[in-house]
Formats: C-alpha cells, structure tokens, sequence
C-alpha cells in the first residue's frame, strides 16, 4: 500500500531516458566519440535518478507510517476517551462488544460489560432502527436518570457479510428536556365556568339566600383553585374566567373535574342542586385562541346537557363528567348552540362524509341531504356513504343522485376510508348507536364525529363525538337539520329536491303530521316549503306498488293480538322494510290496538318493526332485544336466531315490560 502511495507521488523519468538513449544511438553516425560521451552522461544520471528514487521512497514510506501510526492512535484515543458515551454491539444478538468509558461511568460498572446484553443494561433500548437503516433513535432513551438522543449507524463484519456491528453514540439532553417539559407545563390554558341552571337555583330567592349560595359556591371554587396558584374571576352572575398552566390540568382530569360533584352538592331551599359546566381550551397559539377554545368548549358541554367538563385542543374535544340527569326540555337556543358548533366543525373540515344506519329510510336520507346542504354552503367537500342493494330511500337516493350538485357524491364505505384524512368529519344521522352505522370503520377512522339524532339514548353509543345533537323530544332527524339549516342558511341555499328530502323524513315519522308532533315539527315544515319543498311531490315518494300493498295487507291479515291490545305480525317470508313498516303503522288504525310489532326474516338476520300509540314504550320493550328507537316507533335487527326464538324472546319482553 505505501509503494503504491510512494509511486504515486514519485515522477516517472522512463520516457526521458529512453529518448536520450535514442539520441545516442543516432549520435553514433555522425560521431562515435560523441556517442559514447552521451551514453556514459545518460548512465550516470540513471544511476543518480535510481539512487535518489529509493532514498525518496524511503522517506514517503517513513512519512505514511508515522502519519498511520498517528492516526491509529488518535482513533483509539478518540473512541477511548471520546466526551460521549459510546457502545458497540451485535444488533442481531444484543452482545456489547465494547464500550468507553463514558458509558462505563453511566452504569456504575468499572471494568467491563463485555458479556452483556445491551437491553440488561439498557431496559426498553429498542435497535429495530438501526436495521432500518436511521441513523438516530426515533425516541428518547431515558437511562441512569438521564435523557439520551442516541445515534448510530451499522458496519458489515465477517468474509461474507453474514453480520453487523452496531456503533452508537449517546448524547445527553437532560437539561434541554427539562427546559421543554417546563415550558410544556407552564402553557397557558384558559377555562370558563358557568353554573349551567343559574336561573332554577336563583328563581324566588331573598338577596340573602342568594348570597348565601354565591358566597358557598365561591368558596368551593377557591378551594378547588387555590393549589394551582392561577386567577379565577367571575366575570358575570353565572359565569368565571379561571386562567392557570397546563401542568395542573393533568391533574384536574385525573380526578375526572371532581369540582362538579363538589358543586353539585350545593342546593337551594327549593332542593334544586347547582351544576356546573366547564369549558377548557389548551393549545392555542394566543389567548385569543384559547378563549375561542373555552367558548366552543362551554356550547359543547351546554349542548350536551351541562354539568360537564370538555377540553378542547387544536385537533379534538374530550369530555369529563356528565352524572346528572338531562333537562328534559328543548328550546331554541340548543339549536343555536349546535348550529353553530357543526358549522365550526364542517368549516374546520377537509371533507365531510355523512352517513345513517343500516338500510337507511327517508328520515336518514333527507337528515343526509340537508347536512351536505351545510357542507355546501361553507364549501366543504361532502360524500354521503351508501350501501349495495334497494334500501328504503332508493327512490331518494335516486332522484338525489341525478342532481348537479350530488354527482360523485354518492360512495361505498371502502371508497370513503381510501379518501379520510386526519382532518375529516363524519357526520352520522338518525342513529346514535354504533353497531346500527353504515360504516363503524369510518367512524372510528375520523378524528371527529358529529352525531344528529332523535331516538332515545340506548345502552351502546358512540362516545367521544365532538359534537352530539341528541334530542329525542324532536319527531326526526330531519326536523333537527331542518332547525339547524335555519341558523346557518337561507331557504335559497337548498334546492328544492334536498327541501323535499327533508320534509319526506318528516311525513315519514310523523305518519302524516299525526304523531309526535309539536309546534317547531310545522314551523321546519314550513321553512322547507318556504324552500320549495312541493308537497305533491313527497307524497310521490310514499307510493307503493300493487304488490307492495297486497304484501303489507298479508301482514294485517296474518296478525295476533297478544294481551288484548298488542297486535304481532310474524312474517315466514322476506318483505320489504317499508312495506313492514307501513304494515305497523296500518295495525294502529284498528279500534283497540294501541301497539304494533311486524317481525320478518332477511337473510341471517331477523328484522322488527314496532309501533305504538299509547303509553306502550316500544323502544324500552326493544332494547331487550338489541334494537332501539323511540317510544312511538322502534326497530331492530337480531342476527344468529330463529324467527320463532325472536317472536318467544319478544313476548316474554314484553311480559316483563307490562309486569314492571
């Protein structure tokens, strides 16, 4: 190696010698003296050239021996005594081959670790990055009650390449870590309070008493506040603006904000308790945003019936608290509320995707219609998922899908979850449970969710949605849109197909505006007609085909009464939903029946259909079975049973409902 070097500095002479022998040889015809003379000159400097070339090598040579040596030495010196730890190691078996003896000082060991394994020593060290060829560690590796950023790369060993070596090297960053986790935890976060149902508790009071529960309120609420050395002001009667660091607020929520039991043990004479509702806002960038945070959180806790806690951050809400009963009350201002959070929401969105339960109807549809109707009117992208096969609102679908504005609209579940990102919205109407959703993959693949539904609270739910409009005193999801689209667009802002989409959702549960109806149901009919919503035309949407009503008048015909006033439909054979259904809601017409229950097979699953017009709940009846719905009117879906095991499991459900 250090000839090649040698020769590479050394000049070739070979060419020039060469050519003066040449001239010789050609002196000789001229003169022989003169030839001799330059061929003895040409010997001596050969002679001279050879001479010098060896003393020359052996000068190179000496020079890259000692700059080897040195450089050998340093090398060694440096992996020695180099400032940071360091450890070499078989990945593939975790031997430690050698370490320096910085890393020896770390581990308290004086000689050697040389029989070892590296995660003995160094307990959750994962190298599963070095062999993805990265060059550093992708987490910080906490050891000896230090922090560490670990760097490292891989070198082949043996003749063949048949192992690696691992060199790493550790930095220490404790200190830098330290001074993030403290500015992590002295963030700012921002929390307003408001005692949710000020005007019960206060209602009829003396001054004194009402002083008496302020001053016992406030004293529960410095007790709550006074660890976390932040500044709690009351800023109006019912409502405190608390500002404190973020490094209390792991506390708050692992006691789950037991403020609001706290104060829920406040009562006036009356025996009404206080409750509180709290909206926290971390993450913001400034105090502008996070008030903007806390108030969306407050509407959000308010929205979903008070006495809870939600925190909000610049991706999600999550929610604490919630024990007491909901007001059973429904009133403008909810609807205002949560017109206003999904049209946050929805503008906060990449795209929305909306979509029902199962074999969704004209409710579910028309509530879907009237949502993309939102995401059009603040420019948001919006797909409304669909099923294969006919469902019930096939027409709808149908007549939806020829539009300008719903063309590519129209997705299947798989083609949904290829288009998700972590900033889109799922938007489910008309059902609040999971296992009833087009898609619960969808579901559980977006960061946020909003839900929009009307039936009763059943034992499953889709938890953690960010929004929840859940209001079972409404006669449809697509009364609730309805309101909704009242606050956020003008009747113009519909065409006149998603008008009639939302009122045939209202016909259809309301069975022609004659059952669960109130005020708000005709005054959103009366908007949607405002919108061009042509009455003619929903009535079109309920037509039935000859065969279809001589399908739904079998069922009346084959119907039992069951405890005098409860009619049950067994049905051996498929018939359609709708015609189901309608078949139900028939067996109310016949004096003395107040209860309808339709049951037919579909496949692997057993469908129900209930009905009811009187104090029968049919929906508590349901949910023995797994279904759901509301008082009035119910369904379910039993998979795995026989027809005749679901119509048994249905008459002891309802023995044991009547019984109780």
């Amino acid at each position: 190696m250090n000839r090649k070097i040698s020769k590479l500095l050394q000049p070739s002479v070979q060419l020039y010698f060469v050519i003066l022998i040449l001239f010789a040889l050609a002196s000789a015809l001229f003169s022989i003296p003169l030839a001799v003379l330059e061929a003895v000159v040409v010997l001596i400097l050969g002679l001279y050239t050879r001479t010098n070339g060896h003393k020359r090598r052996r000068e190179i040579t000496k020079y890259i021996e000692n700059i080897t040596g040195n450089v050998d030495v340093a090398t060694k010196d440096t992996m020695v005594n180099s400032p940071l730890p360091m450890v070499i190691f078989r990945p593939e078996s975790d031997d430690i081959i050698w370490t320096n003896d910085r890393f020896l000082r770390l581990t308290g060991d004086r000689e050697h670790l040389f029989d070892a394994k590296l995660s003995s020593v160094v307990p959750g060290f994962d190298t599963r990055w070095l062999l993805e060829g990265k060059n550093e560690c992708p987490d910080h590796i906490t050891f000896c009650n230090r922090r560490f950023i670990v760097y490292g790369h891989l070198v082949r060993t043996g003749d063949k390449g048949s192992g690696f070596l691992a060199t790493t090297y550790w930095v220490d960053v404790t200190e830098l870590c330290e001074t993030q986790d403290k500015y992590l935890a002295s963030r700012p976060v921002m929390a307003v309070l408001l005692l949710d149902n000020y005007e019960d508790l206060m209602k009829n009071l003396t001054e004194n008493e009402r002083s008496a529960i302020y001053s016992e309120i406030n004293a529960r609420l410095d007790a709550w506040v006074a660890d976390t050395h932040g500044m709690l002001r009351r800023v109006e009667r019912d409502r405190y603006y608390f500002i404190f660091e973020e490094q209390y607020l792991a506390r708050f929520i692992e006691k789950k904000f037991d403020i609001l039991d706290t104060i829920r043990q406040v009562s006036n004479p009356s025996g009404i308790a206080a409750t509180l509702s709290i909206g926290v806002g971390k993450d913001g960038d400034s105090f502008q945003e996070l008030m903007q945070f806390a108030n969306l959180s407050i509407e959000m806790a308010l929205s979903r019936g008070g006495d809870q806690a939600v925190v909000r951050n610049q991706f999600t809400f999550e929610f604490y608290g919630g024990r007491s009963k909901e007001t059973e009350k429904r009133t403008k201002v909810k609807s205002r509320v949560m017109a206003n959070a999904l049209s946050a929401l929805v503008a906060d969105s990449s795209q929305v995707f909306i979509m029902g339960h199962k074999s969704p109807d004209n409710d579910c549809m028309g509530a879907a219609a009237g949502v993309c109707a939102i995401a059009r009117k603040k420019g948001v992208p919006a797909h409304i998922i669909r099923e294969p096969g006919s469902p019930p609102a096939k027409v709808l679908m149908d007549k939806l899908g020829h539009l300008e504005e719903y063309q590519d609209c129209f997705l299947s579940p798989q083609e949904a979850l290829l288009l998700a990102d972590n900033r889109s919205l799922a938007v489910v109407v008309d059902t609040n449970r999971p296992e009833q959703v087009q898609s619960l993959d969808l579901v559980q693949s977006c960061n946020r969710v909003a839900v929009i539904d009307h039936h009763r609270r059943a034992a499953t739910y889709i938890e953690g949605a960010a929004l929840n409009y859940h209001e079972p005193y409404a006669s449809s999801a697509s009364e609730l849109v309805t309101e909704l689209l009242q606050y956020i667009a003008d009747p113009t802002d519909l065409t006149r197909a998603e008008a009639e989409a939302l009122l045939a959702g209202i016909v259809l549960d309301t069975k022609n505006f004659t059952m669960r109806t109130g005020g708000r149901t005709f005054e959103a009919a009366a908007f949607l007609r405002r919108a061009g919503a042509d009455t003619a035309e929903v009535k079109k949407l309920f037509q039935n085909d000859l065969e279809g009503t001589i399908a739904k008048y079998a069922i009346i015909q084959n119907a039992k009464l069951y405890r005098d006033k409860i009619a049950i439909a067994v049905v051996d054979h498929t018939v359609g939903r709708i015609v189901a259904a309608q078949a139900a809601d028939e067996l109310l017409n016949i004096i003395g029946i107040d209860t309808s229950f339709v049951l037919y097979p579909d496949g692997e699953r057993i469908f129900i259909s209930a009905r009811s017009m009187g104090d029968t709940n049919v929906q508590v009846i349901l949910e023995k079975l797994g279904g759901g719905g509301n008082a009035a009117a119910a369904g379910g879906q039993i998979a795995g049973k026989s027809l005749s095991q679901v119509a048994t499991e249905l008459t002891q459900a309802i023995d044991q409902y009547l019984e109780g």
